[in-house]
């Protein structure tokens, strides 16, 4: 066989080494998602790359076949190439094999898996047509080869039967929402991962705490109860006696103004218009009660611990603003980003809310207001001006009275590692 004859067998070699380690590379750094995606629009490269990935063992199997023997074959032509054209010198094997490998190294096997690891999809779907034929020829020897690896591999003690599926857990999900930037606006990624956070999320977590409720008192003068019906910013408030743990009801504004201006109104009236009060426990999920709220065609309950005492209220709006977040709320007013990147926050604000809105990872279990926080890791009330590192994040209290933390500043992010805030 004359030489010429045998470089082109080498080079054909070289450029099926090349292919097989490409289509390697890039059948298995294929995006899942979008494989499934494509094979719902019925694109034909993406249906036999789908089939082929079902048994990845069998497509690896194949590949390294063929790539181990276009290897060897490449070495056994190049060895004879050696001895043809340098037959007198007893280095020139070992120069060939060197130069080989060198070749190999940069043609066949890194720049065609830099190309398959940039655009998997170029060499996956059309290599996916010719695995498939392959496939067909070879299993019996493919079907061999992978019977002899699976038993190894018990021998091992590894089981072959459990395969990894492709499977997404919540935080592998909520990763995926919080890097889609460039597919999405921000505020529809904080709806998602609202979305994804409502399993976790317990009524306890997003009510008006007891100290905030705004309701009536029967036990004031009538005069009094109108001022509040007038004024309120609520449509519907609790009514009670004394403390809002004698709730008898809930008061729907709409309802009793067109009653307020008889001469015959009194508290019997508010009483008559009263709707049942609904109570939920404090450990209710977020999602469970939304079901509950429509079911029963309801907008408003009151929240009650273990022994029965109102800790808080939730609205149905309170609970689709767990999803849809600042489409309905005014963050400015309680978190507000300065110029040199820290935060200025309000601490009523609740734990949940905060993360969501500076991508942080504060602790959401025990305490649920960034008040709450601070006083179960100080264990005290701190003093304005108080610097503390909070599970990792500095800040400063700014603000508080007689029994909370009213503000707190945030120091930037590229500070929190520095030495400028010290734990207290």
């Amino acid at each position: 066989m004359p030489v010429s004859m045998l470089f082109g067998i080498l080079v054909l070699m070289l450029v099926l080494s090349a292919f097989f380690s490409g289509s390697e590379t890039s059948l298995m750094t294929l995006n899942r998602y979008r494989l499934r995606h494509l094979v719902k629009l019925k694109h034909s490269g993406a249906m036999k790359a789908n089939k082929l990935l079902q048994r990845p063992d069998r497509v690896l199997g194949l590949i390294l076949l063929c790539n181990n023997f276009v290897n060897n074959f490449a070495s056994s032509i190049a060895t004879v190439i050696a001895i043809k054209l340098y037959a007198d010198e007893e280095s020139s094997v070992a120069i060939a094999a060197a130069l080989l490998t060198l070749v190999m190294l940069i043609f066949s096997e890194v720049t065609p898996k830099t190309l398959a690891t940039i655009k998997p999809e170029l060499l996956a779907f059309p290599s996916a047509w010719v695995y498939t034929v392959l496939l067909k020829i070879f299993y019996p020897l493919v079907w061999l080869v992978n019977t002899l690896a699976h038993c190894l591999l018990r021998w091992m003690g590894v089981d072959t039967t459990k395969t990894s599926h492709d499977l997404l857990n919540k935080d592998e999900l909520k990763t995926i929402i919080a890097e889609a930037e460039s597919v999405m606006p921000n505020r529809y990624q904080k709806m998602l991962l609202g979305i994804l956070d409502l399993e976790s999320a317990t009524v306890e977590d997003i009510m008006t705490p007891r100290n905030e409720i705004v309701g009536i008192d029967l036990e004031l003068p009538i005069e009094t109860i109108i001022s509040h019906i007038k004024h309120s910013a609520f449509t519907r408030l609790p009514v009670y006696k004394q403390n809002v743990d004698k709730v008898i009801g809930f008061l729907h504004l709409r309802k009793v103004l067109i009653e307020i201006h008889h001469e015959n109104f009194d508290k019997q009236t508010i009483i008559s218009l009263l709707s049942k009060p609904t109570f939920i426990p404090e450990s209710t999920p977020v999602h469970t009660q939304m079901l509950r709220f429509k079911t029963e065609r309801i907008r408003i309950g009151l929240v009650v611990d273990e022994y029965g005492d109102v800790q808080g209220l939730v609205t149905f709006d309170d609970l689709l603003q767990e999803i849809v977040g600042e489409l309905i709320t005014e963050e400015e007013n309680t978190v507000q980003l300065q110029s040199d990147g820290s935060y200025l926050v309000d601490a009523s604000i609740n734990v949940r809310e905060l993360n969501r809105i500076t991508r942080w990872t504060l602790p959401t279990e025990g305490a649920k207001t960034l008040n709450g926080l601070i006083l179960n890791f100080m264990e005290t009330i701190p003093n304005s001006g108080t610097s503390i590192r909070l599970h990792g994040y500095a800040l400063e209290i700014l603000k508080r009275d007689e029994n909370a933390v009213k503000l707190v500043k945030f120091l930037p992010l590229d500070k929190q590692k520095t030495d400028a805030i010290k734990p207290y």
